[in-house]
């Protein structure tokens, strides 16, 4: 199979954040099964959420509250529910939620879902910000509810394609997103939260840089809306699917609940790695002292 329908979700919190984490976790999971059967009858075969899509952006400030949106991965209720759906649809889904592993270790998560329902694994955001937006304000207080990622950076074997998923500020590094080409990866997945302002100027600069650099499809990913009561900013959408050659086929709009549906092409990744030979003429014997400075 060539070509693989993507499907990626973006979407608003519907609910002020001073609600029960519950209620937060209720809501968006409804929303969200909704949105993936409207992906699935519009063909899309590997279909991606959110940053912790199941509530707001919580981490725009510190409070203990959330760290009862955690569940364990893949045993906990979340993932279940959608291995079930993706069963039920024959869909792949990538799955980003808020995990606990342990009594209390937390983690920046997604975990990937085959299209016969089957739990393939999980990806731990790896790069964690830690971000004031100034004094008395709110920030990107990641630090306060995720330990650094620690399972590498893994790529799935999936019914559609060989998926690896990078995780909202893992974008901004381009180290990782190599170690995904190589290790194999068709397309990557960087389902986010990222406000207007702070790094909007870069998110259709960066991915598609990844794109060209490793060969590969990437598929971005931003909620929408703006979420009381801390008011951060706008999470500004156009999740898009970009291709190997730096061109985006598919993209959302900024402001909308929307379910963004584009076309990969297998063969053209590896027409693009014909073409420019990256992964052949690359010196990793000359990039050791990179990890000691």
């Amino acid at each position: 199979m060539s070509e693989v329908t993507i499907g990626l979700i973006q979407a608003s919190s519907d609910l002020h954040g001073g609600e029960p984490v519950e209620a937060h976790k209720k809501a968006a999971v409804e929303k969200h099964i909704g949105l993936v059967r409207e992906a699935a009858a519009k063909g899309a075969q590997i279909i991606s959420l959110q940053e912790i899509f199941y509530g707001p952006y919580f981490c725009a400030e510190q409070k203990t509250k959330w760290y009862d949106a955690a569940e364990e991965m893949p045993n906990g209720p979340t993932t279940k529910l959608f291995q079930e759906l993706a069963r039920e649809l024959g869909v792949v889904i990538v799955l980003p939620i808020y995990e606990r592993e342990g009594i209390a270790s937390y983690y920046n998560a997604a975990a990937v879902i085959d299209a016969d329902g089957a739990y393939l694994g999980k990806y731990r955001k790896h790069h964690i910000p830690h971000v004031a937006a100034g004094e008395g304000s709110c920030g990107f207080w990641e630090k306060y509810y995720f330990k650094p990622g620690n399972l590498g950076y893994p790529v799935f074997d999936t019914a559609f394609a060989k998926v690896g998923v990078y995780i909202c500020y893992d974008r901004h590094f381009p180290e990782g997103a190599r170690a995904l080409g190589l290790n194999g990866a068709e397309i990557v997945f960087n389902p986010s939260a990222t406000v207007a302002g702070t790094s909007e100027y870069l998110w259709k600069l960066e991915q598609p840089a990844h794109a060209v650099a490793n060969g590969y499809y990437v598929a971005a990913i931003n909620r929408v809306g703006v979420e009381a009561p801390w008011n951060m900013g706008e999470f500004y959408g156009q999740s898009y699917l970009v291709d190997p050659r730096g061109s985006i086929l598919a993209i959302g709009s900024r402001d909308k609940d929307e379910v963004v549906i584009g076309v990969m092409d297998k063969a053209v990744i590896r027409e693009v790695r014909d073409v420019w030979q990256f992964y052949r003429d690359r010196r990793p014997e000359t990039y050791e002292k990179l990890i000691h400075l």
